[in-house]
């Protein structure tokens, strides 16, 4: 009876393990990625839903929908503006604000200021420009058009919004919370379920090495 020399220890007896193996990786770099996304989509998600909804409410601002480009390059059409509400005594030259076409309108402009005076009433008046503009706005705005000083401006964020409604935007914020914490709570389950990385090296290691000292091909 002969016998070979058991195999070298790293040597791979089986194919199809290995074919195996490498598909398993496959698998797991794929589902990595696929996890990845949706965590990005879920994290840029959540933060529009922040900005566009949650900011403006804790602090009382208003989110307004910039739909032209006089104020561009600084805030392109389709950007979203948060306005906070701001004693128009308090406006600085310079400053951004969002206005009233006419205090009885609902239609308003967002534009620098770029002056301040004394009006026939002796309140602080503003006149306006866009940034894209030559010239000033012709006429000044009365202290009671002033809906309040940009605060921040998100682009593109406005154009979501315009397909949403006041009560629409409120249930979308809501199921978004919803489903960010679920994901978090399934994430956070799975992980502690799971065996740890090392764990299962070890294991792999281990069987490797008991198939390596006990493999040998026999023949009579």
């Amino acid at each position: 009876m002969t016998t070979t020399p058991a195999l070298r220890r790293g040597a791979s007896t089986d194919p199809h393990r290995r074919g195996s193996t490498v598909l398993g990786g496959v698998r797991r770099v794929a589902r990595s990625v696929v996890t990845g996304v949706a965590f990005l989509t879920s994290l840029v998600a959540a933060a529009a839903l922040v900005l566009g909804i949650g900011l403006p409410a804790l602090f009382g601002a208003q989110p307004f929908t910039v739909l032209t480009g006089s104020m561009s390059p600084t805030v392109l059409p389709g950007s979203l503006v948060v306005v906070k509400p701001l004693p128009v005594e308090d406006v600085r030259v310079g400053d951004i604000v969002t206005y009233q076409v006419a205090s009885d309108r609902p239609e308003v402009i967002t534009h620098r200021v770029v002056a301040r005076a004394q009006g026939p009433d002796g309140r602080t008046w503003l006149q306006t420009q866009g940034d894209a503009n030559a010239t000033p706005d012709v006429e000044w705005v009365r202290p009671e058009q002033v809906r309040g000083r940009v605060w921040y401006s998100v682009p593109h964020l406005g154009r979501v919004s315009l397909l949403l409604d006041h009560d629409q935007r409120r249930w979308l914020s809501l199921a978004a919370a919803l489903w960010l914490f679920g994901y978090a709570l399934l994430t956070t389950v799975r992980a502690l379920r799971s065996p740890s990385v090392s764990s299962r090296e070890a294991a792999r290691a281990a069987d490797r090495r008991r198939l390596h000292l006990h493999s040998g091909v026999h023949r009579a």
